[in-house]
Order: C-alpha cells, then sequence, then structure tokens
C-alpha cells in the first residue's frame, strides 16, 4: 500500500477534510481563550486534541 493520499478519496471526502482544515485554527483560538479564563478537565482535553488535529494537518498527515 501506498501512502495515505488525500485526493484518492471520494469528493465528499476530500471536501469533509478541507472543511475540516480550514476551521481548525478559529476553534482552537476560541478553545484557548475559553480554557484560560474557565479551566477545567474537559478544556484541556479538548484543547490537547485540537492541537494535535492542527499539527497532522500542518504536517500534511492527514
Amino acid at each position: 500500500m501506498g501512502r495515505y493520499y488525500r485526493y484518492k478519496l471520494p469528493p465528499w471526502a476530500r471536501k469533509c477534510i478541507f472543511i475540516i482544515e480550514k476551521v481548525t485554527l478559529p476553534i482552537l483560538l476560541f478553545q484557548l481563550i475559553r480554557t484560560i479564563f474557565f479551566p477545567s478537565t474537559f478544556d484541556l482535553i479538548l484543547l490537547g486534541i485540537l492541537v494535535g488535529l492542527l499539527i497532522c494537518f500542518y504536517l500534511r498527515w492527514i
């Protein structure tokens, strides 16, 4: 099997990935501000997931 290649996916899946990629940074910034003012365990876990997702998109792993 070759490396994961997002353009081999069906058009609807590619569109979903592109939308998630564009929306991740604004949601991450909102969650960061929310975590700074109202910290909770759920907020920290969600912030960690969003940071990981953003890194994956930046490094083109997804």
